[in-house]
């Protein structure tokens, strides 16, 4: 049985690695820290967790690294920058959830950070250039050698798993792709701010960081291979009062002559033997993945312009986050991709 340690255990992600490793058949749960929350148990954090998992959360700075077999970094951007040094001078590979580890250049992090408001500066830019992007459907080679993943952002990775069969496929003919995208109120986090609050999200719509979102260099990162194929993005994000969920809408111009079957087949040969994958003909919704490591796709050409139309739908805080995580770290382990997140969505 292989040890794990998550550092940020009491947010959302760090709940969502609690709740997956709980019934993972060859990972268990060593150490679970966080600066929130040290000295209780999770338990009392989560109720829902006790009889399951009432392990005390410890303080970052308290770390027992002797036994540990992979580390997740639950934590906020910059936190993992500021930690990895220890676990990567012991050789114990870790899983980064934020934009720390996303990119293999301090340029790439420098774009990033500034549509995020942080400071462009990475504190351990000596370690980019070996760092893995966790997209398990793109990158399971690089992962299984990999001593640091960057794990994809949750809009991201809805967005290249929609966008990859088409732009590899070279079927794509524009040079801009649109991507429309709706996330429910979790995807913020657990310290979500006052805009997140009940009586402003209820019944509330809204667009933010139109065009210069934060997902956008690595999506544009993965989807044009190293910058090969110059296509860019144009994403419009917005928050739903939902829980969960991320639907993305991307519209694109594509060659003459290929209809909805042509498209299909592209994107079902595309992801054959990719068990989180499914591609479908009916249109998709965020419940149909709720609680599941599985994104839905549905591409399909309008007839009447001639566009490709792909709605892909994930959870975000599974195949958005946790679940995707632990499909990472199952490739880097030598374990079935599939352990201990084999479950469907739950329903309604």
């Amino acid at each position: 049985m292989k040890q794990a340690i998550i550092v940020g255990a009491t947010g959302f992600g760090g709940l969502g690695l609690i709740e997956i490793l709980l019934r993972h058949p060859r990972m268990a749960i060593k150490q679970l820290m966080a600066r929130k929350d040290a000295g209780k148990s999770i338990s009392a954090v989560y109720p829902h967790l006790q009889g399951f998992c009432d392990l005390t959360v410890g303080a970052p700075e308290d770390i027992d690294y002797s036994g540990i077999d992979i580390a997740f970094f639950s934590t906020p951007d910059r936190a993992g920058m500021t930690l990895i040094h220890e676990f990567h001078r012991r050789k114990i590979p870790v899983i980064d959830f934020s934009g720390d580890f996303r990119f293999s250049t301090a340029e790439d992090y420098a774009v990033y950070a500034k549509n995020r408001g942080l400071d462009p500066a990475h504190l351990a830019p000596e370690l980019l250039p070996g760092t893995v992007y966790g997209l398990p459907e793109k990158y399971a080679e690089s992962i299984r050698s990999a001593r640091i993943v960057g794990n994809g952002g949750c809009f991201a990775i809805c967005m290249e798993l929609g966008l990859l069969p088409a732009v590899e496929s070279g079927i794509v003919t524009s040079g801009t792709i649109y991507c429309d995208g709706k996330s429910g109120v979790s995807g913020a986090g657990k310290s979500s701010g006052e805009a997140n609050l009940y009586p402003q999200r209820h019944e509330n719509v809204n667009t933010y960081r139109e065009g210069k979102h934060q997902h956008l260099v690595e999506v544009e990162n993965v989807i044009n291979t190293g910058g090969k194929s110059g296509f860019k993005i144009l994403f419009v994000p917005q928050v739903l009062p939902l829980n969960r969920g991320i639907l993305v809408t991307s519209y694109m111009e594509i060659r003459q002559g290929l209809d909805t079957a042509a498209i299909l087949k592209i994107y079902r040969d595309y992801y054959r033997g990719k068990p989180f994958v499914l591609i479908t003909e009916s249109s998709p919704g965020t419940a149909d993945v709720r609680g599941s490591n599985r994104c839905v796709i549905r591409p399909l050409v309008d007839e009447r312009t001639g566009r490709l139309v792909v709605i892909s739908v994930i959870d975000n805080l599974v195949k958005g986050q946790a679940g995707n995580a632990i499909q990472t770290a199952n490739i880097m382990l030598g374990f079935d991709e599939t352990a201990g997140l084999n479950l469907p969505a739950f329903y309604p």
